[in-house]
C-alpha cells in the first residue's frame, strides 16, 4: 500500500516537541587546508567525546556533516549538560596536547517543535538550534530564549544575556544566552547547588567582563492615537534589535522592557529590577504631515540625564523615516553610552577597571594619534585581553593600534616584529567572533593598511551585512572603494558616512568625515564638489588639503593652488604634502603620482 492510499489524517507529519543541540569545529576549513590527515584524526578524538557525553545524557546524533553535530534530546536539561560535559572535557584535551591537535567547538541549543521523518528532524526547532550555534563563543555555548526558560531556574548555572538576534530564515529576533563555563570544573556539580565552602576561593572568582546595561523603554505616544501606536513600538522595537547586534553592550529584550508599559515604574525601581546602568525613554507626537521624536538618556544611579535629542521630520514615507530615525538615535546612543563608560572607567583606579573599560581607554589613547597614545593604547589592550582572553574587539584593535604604530614611525626599536604580532592579532580576533561587526571593520582597516584589498573587501562586506548603518563601516569601506578605482560608489558610501553621522563624537571627527568625502570626490575627478564640501569643513586634514590643491590645480585655478600650498606650510611647516600622499594606499600606482604632481 503506498502513501497516497492511506487515510488522509495518516499522512500528516509526525511532530513533537524536541531540544535540538547543533555543534561544529571553529576553523575546520582552516585546519583542513593546512593537513588534512591530522585534522581527521583530532575530529574523531574530539567526536568521541562529544558523540560519548551526548548519549551518557540520553540524546540521539541524527545528524552529522564533516564537522558539524546535530542531536536531539527528550529534556533540555540533559542536552546542556551533555554539551556543558563535553565543552568542559574538550578544553581539558586541548589543554594536554599541542597548538596542531586543539580543536574548540561552538554549540548552539533550542527547544522548539520539530517534524519527523524516518532518523531525521526538521524545522524551525532543528533551524534556531542551527543559527545558535555560530553565536556561541569558541569552546562556548549559545541558547535560545526558549530554551533558557525551560533550564535557567532548574541547573545552578550561570547564563549570560546577549540580547535578541535576528537569523537567517527565522522570522522574528531570537533571544538569546551564552552558558559561562567558568565556575568549577565538574558538570554534575550544577544540579547540586552552590557550595557554600567556594566563598573565599579566589580561583572561583568569574573574570571581570563587566558590560554596560541599558533597557529602552516604550516610547510615550504623544498623540493619544491609538493609530499611531502602531508606528511609536516599531521604532522602539527597531532600536532595541539594532542594539541587539553589539557585544560591547547588554540590552534588556524587547518583551522585557513592554513588560514596563502602563505600569507607573519610576527610573530607581526599573534600575533594581533590571540591574541596568541606563535607561532610554523618549516620546513620539505627529502632526499633519510632521513627526517629532524626543529621546533622553538617564544615568538612574546619579537621576541625571545625560543626553538628550530632538528630532523633526516629515512623514510622506513613515517606514524611510522610522529606519533614518533608528540609525540617527543608534550611532548617538552608542557613542554616549562609550563616552559615559570611558569617562568612568577615568575616574577609577586603573586596577579596578574591567576589560571592557580597558578597552575604551585603549580605544580612547589609539585616536590621539601619537606615539604616546599608541604606546598607551597597546598597553591598555593587553590588560583587556588578561581580564578576558575572549574579547575579540581588544585584539582587533590591538591590531590596529599597531598599524597606525607602524604607519606613523612610533613603534621603531618598541616591538621586535610587529608585523607577525598584528598577523597574529588578526587571526585570534577572527576565531574568537567572526560576526562582531566591530572585528570585520578593523580587520577591513588592517588589510587596507597592508594593502590586501581582497580581504580588505571581504572583512568590510561581512561587517556591512551584519550592521550595515554605521557611518564607520560605510566610510571604511567608501575609503576602500575610491583607492581601488570604484570612487563613484565610494563618494556615495563617504557621503552617506557623513549623513548618518555629521557631528561623530566631535568636530574633528566630523572634520574627518568632511575630508574623506573631499579626497573621494577629488579622485572621482568631481573637483567642484571636493571645493564644495571644503566651505563645510572646520580644520582640514592633511589629506583633506592636498586633495583641495589638487583640485584647484585640476580646475586651472593655479593663483589659488599657490594660496593654499603657502597657508598649509603656514598652518605645517613640518610636514610635507608629497609625503601624507606616498602613505595613501591606492591599488593604481598612477593615480598616486598624478596626485602627487597636482598637488607639488
Amino acid at each position: 500500500m503506498s502513501n497516497q492510499d492511506l487515510p488522509l489524517f495518516d499522512r500528516r507529519p509526525k511532530r513533537k516537541l524536541a531540544a535540538i543541540l547543533a555543534a561544529d569545529v571553529v576553523g575546520f576549513s582552516k585546519m583542513m587546508g593546512e593537513n588534512e590527515d591530522r585534522t581527521l584524526v583530532n575530529l574523531k578524538a574530539c567526536r568521541e567525546i562529544t558523540d560519548g557525553a551526548i548519549r551518557e545524557h540520553h540524546g540521539r546524533v541524527f545528524g552529522s556533516a564533516g564537522d558539524s553535530v546535530i542531536a536531539e534530546f527528550a529534556s533540555p536539561v540533559d542536552a546542556v549538560l551533555a554539551a556543558v560535559e563535553f565543552q568542559k572535557n574538550l578544553r581539558d584535551r586541548n589543554s594536554a596536547v599541542s597548538p596542531q591537535d586543539q580543536m574548540q567547538f561552538r554549540v548552539g541549543l533550542n527547544l522548539g517543535d520539530v517534524i519527523v521523518e524516518g532518523d531525521n528532524l526538521f524545522g524551525d526547532g532543528v533551524n534556531v538550534a542551527a543559527r545558535m550555534e555560530p553565536l556561541a563563543k569558541p569552546g562556548g555555548i549559545c541558547i535560545s530564549g526558549k530554551f533558557y526558560d525551560e533550564v535557567h531556574r532548574k541547573l545552578e548555572l550561570i547564563f549570560e544575556n546577549v540580547g535578541a538576534h535576528e537569523v537567517k530564515n527565522i522570522a522574528n529576533p531570537v533571544q538569546t544566552y551564552h552558558v559561562v563555563l567558568d565556575q568549577g570544573s565538574d558538570p554534575a556539580a550544577f544540579d547540586k547547588g552552590p557550595d557554600v565552602n567556594k566563598g573565599n576561593d579566589q580561583k572561583s572568582i568569574p573574570i571581570k567582563n563587566e558590560k554596560p546595561r541599558i533597557i529602552i523603554l516604550p516610547f510615550v505616544n504623544s498623540n493619544n492615537n491609538e493609530d499611531n501606536e502602531f508606528l511609536v513600538d516599531g521604532i522602539v522595537e527597531d532600536i532595541i534589535t539594532e542594539f541587539s547586534r553589539l557585544n560591547s553592550i547588554e540590552i534588556i529584550s524587547r518583551h522585557s522592557a513592554f513588560g514596563c508599559k502602563n505600569k507607573g515604574l519610576d527610573n530607581g525601581q526599573i534600575m533594581k529590577q533590571f540591574n541596568v546602568n541606563y535607561i532610554a525613554t523618549g516620546s513620539i507626537r505627529s502632526s499633519g504631515n510632521r513627526i517629532r521624536i524626543s529621546v533622553e538618556l538617564t544615568d538612574p544611579s546619579l537621576g541625571n540625564s545625560i543626553w538628550n535629542e530632538r528630532y523633526d521630520r516629515t512623514m510622506e514615507d513613515i517606514f524611510d523615516v522610522q529606519d533614518e530615525i533608528v540609525r540617527k538615535i543608534m550611532v548617538a546612543l552608542v557613542g554616549k553610552l562609550e563616552l559615559v563608560s570611558l569617562e568612568r572607567a577615568k575616574r577609577k583606579p586603573t586596577e579596578d577597571l574591567t576589560s571592557y573599560e580597558y578597552l575604551l581607554r585603549g580605544r580612547d589613547f589609539h585616536h590621539k594619534f601619537s606615539k604616546e597614545g599608541v604606546l598607551s593604547a597597546i598597553e591598555m589592550l593587553d590588560k583587556s585581553i588578561t581580564a578576558d582572553p575572549d574579547n575579540a574587539q581588544a585584539y582587533a584593535w590591538r591590531a590596529c593600534s599597531i598599524g597606525q604604530g607602524l604607519g606613523n614611525g612610533y613603534l621603531e626599536g618598541e616591538m621586535e616584529n610587529p608585523f607577525e604580532e598584528i598577523k597574529a592579532m588578526i587571526q585570534k580576533a577572527s576565531e574568537l567572533d567572526e560576526n562582531d561587526f566591530e572585528c570585520n571593520r578593523l580587520l577591513c582597516e588592517i588589510n587596507k593598511f597592508f594593502e590586501d584589498f581582497q580581504q580588505a573587501e571581504y572583512y568590510g562586506n561581512k561587517a556591512c551585512n551584519i550592521n550595515p548603518n554605521d557611518p564607520r563601516i560605510l566610510s571604511a569601506m567608501g575609503d576602500l572603494f575610491v583607492i581601488t578605482n570604484r570612487a563613484e560608489e565610494g563618494v556615495n558610501l563617504l557621503i552617506k558616512a557623513y549623513e548618518l553621522d555629521p557631528m561623530g563624537l566631535g568636530a574633528s571627527n566630523a572634520d574627518k568625515r568632511i575630508g574623506d568625502v573631499m579626497f573621494g570626490t577629488y579622485v572621482k575627478g568631481d573637483y567642484d564638489l571636493c571645493l564644495e564640501y571644503d566651505k563645510k569643513i572646520g580644520k582640514r586634514h592633511p589629506l583633506a588639503w592636498a586633495s583641495k590643491i589638487a583640485s584647484l590645480e585640476s580646475l586651472g585655478r593655479s593663483q589659488e593652488k599657490i594660496e593654499e600650498l603657502r597657508k598649509f606650510k603656514e598652518a605645517n611647516p613640518e610636514m610635507l604634502l608629497e609625503e601624507i600622499i606616498e602613505k595613501v594606499h591606492f591599488e593604481n600606482l598612477d593615480a598616486k603620482n598624478k596626485f602627487k604632481d597636482l598637488v607639488i
